[in-house]
């Protein structure tokens, strides 16, 4: 299918050549009176009467309906026919992300349930396979109005308005197939790099369908094609870890590390040995690199790094959450290194594995951050750890991510000031974070109300430089400052001297087209808009107390005309007028 959207590789961190994507038209149908289930719609028997683009949720543009009506429960419909290539093998079905429940059948068969609205899951349907052709059914189930699930930006009422938009349901993220070994394949590789020591760690996690003799993996580890290391290792059983010291590391010195001015990356093929023989082989990647902080300093590989990050919802007009092709992540990694921002904080969404793909590749750091309810419960506190466990997981291994947010300005925890279950939630998610990833630092709330944390994050919408010079220019006058009349600590949690940096800022409104909405501030022409930019920037750049900057934000979205660039990625001013000013010339 040549004009099959999404076509591009899914999981470009552990690729196998035997796979299939299975984007495109799906029958579709809204289910308002939830009668699917009593009607047995799972069972494929009857053909649905919409049809749908995946993998756009049927809010966008781009799936075909575009309908922005509340409809919680939908269900798609469509044939599956194996490829011969995968003839006895089995058969892993995934998907990127379904919002928020999924329930799928092949057959008739429930092969996946799946809560969370996302992250990724599979399931092996080679036994609910048929010969010729299968019919795959997936339901799924939202909860639009609900204010307590993990939703990020997504609004509970019917139309977009202030900081929040266009709902999504279903399937948004690709689905596909692919073919592994009916005897035994590689489930994960966890990639842990150690500069200080010029080695990375291996953890092999596999899937083993029945006793093996003799299971090993080989590990081949090239640096810009050029071999580095390899080896074989013996596994007693479904998991093991290897320690590989890079000895060609001291020959490229500082410039075998990742960095985004050098985003150098090795190269690793993982192929898995029953007997002797090949069974599964899977390439991928990795960045050396190390966050840590010293003395009081964010440093990027021992040495302290001033961070110019740009906020990124990730939307897009005619996609949504999800962005409309491959080139298109790769030109908003592009655009904001173009503007000299070195990191973006992805607001609010969990990220399309290729954008993390394009930053590791181009050079971009990246802060990682849930998609957050907005009131709390304890149903709500369920969900969402489930979730977040499964996001850390399925990004431990990119180089770029070098910080992890599960909370952003109390969403979820409206009462942390004052409710000691909503602090133990937050000092929860911080130390449930660092337990599963023990080489990035947390924040514990983006913002403001920070509980136990490893950067102090703060929110802080000031347009006036003279009042940003001031404020920024001790920590003690920092961290006692009250941006939007709030505390930036909770009571019994005070500052501890870790880095300060403005996590939000600017925000600045400026109408480039005939699109409405509002900014923090606004700006009448493009050198208005260059000077208004700068009086943000420039007090955070020469602030010394201030180690890092997040500016609100990269591109319009909606109602909300704040972006750097139009919604449709157009540079409101010259990208070379943004790249000086955070280049302080």
């Amino acid at each position: 299918m040549t004009n099959q959207p999404r076509a591009e590789y899914p999981r470009p961190q552990f690729v196998r050549d035997s796979w299939m994507n299975l984007n495109g038209d799906w029958e579709f149908e809204f289910d308002d009176e939830r009668i699917g289930s009593k009607e047995k719609w799972h069972l494929g028997n009857k053909a649905l009467s919409k049809t749908i683009q995946v993998p756009f949720a049927f809010q966008s543009k781009l799936s075909g309906i575009g309908s922005n009506e509340f409809h919680d429960v939908v269900w798609y419909r469509r044939e599956l026919v194996i490829p011969d290539a995968f003839a006895n093998k089995r058969i892993l079905l995934h998907f990127g992300a379904v919002d928020y429940d999924a329930s799928v059948w092949v057959n008739g068969n429930l092969v996946a349930v799946h809560e969370g609205g996302h992250t990724p899951f599979h399931a092996d349907i080679t036994d609910a396979l048929e010969d010729g052709k299968n019919t795959l059914v997936v339901k799924a189930v939202d909860y639009s109005r609900d204010v307590t699930l993990p939703r990020g930006k997504q609004y509970w009422l019917s139309d977009s308005a202030s900081i929040f938009y266009t709902r999504t349901t279903g399937i948004w993220q690709t689905v596909w197939m692919e073919a592994v070994s009916a005897d035994a394949y590689l489930d994960k590789v966890k990639i842990t790099p150690d500069i200080d020591e010029k080695q990375v760690e291996f953890q092999f996690f596999i899937e083993v369908s029945k006793p093996q003799v003799k299971q090993q993996v080989k590990v081949e580890i090239t640096y810009k094609g050029e071999l580095v290391s390899e080896d074989t290792y013996l596994l007693k059983d479904s998991t093991g870890a290897r320690k590989v010291r890079l000895n060609d590391f001291n020959d490229h010195g500082l410039g075998g590390w990742w960095t985004p001015e050098h985003p150098n990356l090795y190269d690793v093929t993982f192929t898995l040995l029953i007997d002797e023989q090949a069974v599964d082989v899977v390439t991928s990647y990795f960045g050396m690199r190390k966050v840590s902080i010293e003395n009081g300093k964010l440093c990027l590989n021992n040495r302290p790094y001033f961070l110019k990050m740009v906020l990124d919802q990730g939307y897009f007009p005619d996609g949504n959450l999800t962005p409309p092709s491959d080139e298109a992540i790769k030109q908003d990694v592009e655009l904001t290194k173009a503007m000299g921002f070195n990191g973006a904080r992805k607001h609010q969404k969990l990220e399309d594995p290729r954008y993390l793909y394009w930053c590791d590749q181009l050079g971009l750091v990246v802060w990682s951050e849930a998609a957050n309810a907005y009131e709390y419960t304890e149903k709500y506190v369920g969900r969402f750890t489930k979730e977040w466990q499964a996001s850390v997981e399925r990004d431990y291994n990119h180089p770029s991510i070098i910080a992890w947010v599960p909370l952003n300005e109390s969403w979820g925890v409206p009462n942390i000031q004052i409710d000691k279950r909503q602090q133990q939630h937050a000092l929860t998610m911080y130390h449930l974070t660092k337990s599963l990833d023990p080489m990035r630092p947390v924040i514990s709330n983006d913002g403001w109300e920070l509980v136990k944390t490893d950067l102090f994050a703060i929110h802080d919408y000031e347009w006036r430089e003279e009042v940003l010079q001031e404020r920024y220019s001790s920590k003690e006058k920092a961290v006692h400052a009250m941006p939007a009349n709030r505390r930036l600590f909770v009571e019994g949690f005070p500052y501890e001297d870790q880095p300060i940096l403005v996590t939000e800022f600017g925000g600045i409104a400026y109408k480039k087209s005939d699109w409405e909405g509002w900014g923090y501030s606004g700006a009448d022409n493009d050198e208005d808009y260059e000077q208004k930019l700068r009086a943000v920037i420039r007090p955070l750049l020469n602030s010394g107390v201030v180690q890092g900057y997040c500016y609100t934000q990269l591109t319009d979205v909606e109602q909300e005309i704040n972006g750097l660039l139009t919604y449709d990625r157009k540079p409101k001013i010259p990208v070379e007028w943004v790249k000086a000013i955070n280049d302080r010339k």
